[in-house]
Order: structure tokens, then sequence, then C-alpha cells
């Protein structure tokens, strides 16, 4: 069975008796290069991408709907408007009939030729 060391490890210095030696860091007036985190560079590109691509959906979608808004407006003043046209039409066709046309004639005290009109004053009020 091989042995839990490895062969290249370095043995242990052996310990004094009662103290313990303090290990000497290196004093070195150099810094060490940074290490560039590929693995975080990679998210936050990503997270770049995901913010650009949510506002772009986010201004098309706004765009969306303020056009569904005013089709909304626009229909609805379409509809007015054919109700208006509806009614319209039909008083055209009233003021276009005969009998019509003498009832409001003779509203505004409008006789035919040969009659004789008359007024008749002091009734009550209706």
């Amino acid at each position: 069975m091989p042995s839990a060391r490895s062969a290249t490890a370095l043995p242990r210095p052996a310990r004094t008796e009662g103290r313990r030696r303090a290990r000497s860091r290196p004093t070195s007036t150099r810094r060490q290069p940074l290490r560039i985190r590929w693995d975080r560079v990679g998210r936050i590109g990503l997270l770049v991408v995901l913010v650009v691509v949510a506002g772009l959906y986010v201004k098309q979608g706004l765009s969306y709907l303020a056009a569904r808004t005013q089709a909304d407006q626009q229909g609805a003043i379409v509809h007015r408007l054919t109700r208006e046209n509806a009614r319209l039409e039909a008083q055209r066709r009233a003021l276009n009939d005969p009998a019509t046309i003498e009832r409001d004639a003779r509203a505004l005290g409008m006789v035919r030729p040969g009659e004789r009109s008359y007024v008749i004053t002091g009734l009550p009020n209706r």
C-alpha cells in the first residue's frame, strides 16, 4: 500500500524543545502581478449582455403598448363617428320626407297657396 505522503514532499524540520521558530516572510519589494479571474469577467460580461438585451426588449415593449393605446383611442373615435353618421343619415332621411317638411313649415307659420291662416291668441300655455 502506498504511503499517504507524496514522494516529492519535503520532510518537516524538527522542532526545537520549548520554542517555536518564527517563520520569516520574504521581504520582497515586488508585488505579485494581479491574476485575472476569468470566471468573474465572464459573469460580468454575461450580465452586461443580459442588461442590454432586456433594455432593448423593454424599449420595444413600451413602444408596443403606446401604439396599442393609440390604436384603442382611434378605434373609439371611429366608433363614435360611425354612430353619429348613422344618426345624421336617419335625420337626413326624415327631413326629406314630405310629411316632415309640411309639419315643420306649419310650425313656422307657413300655409299652402290658397289656404287662410288663422291665429288664435289668449290660450293658456301648455
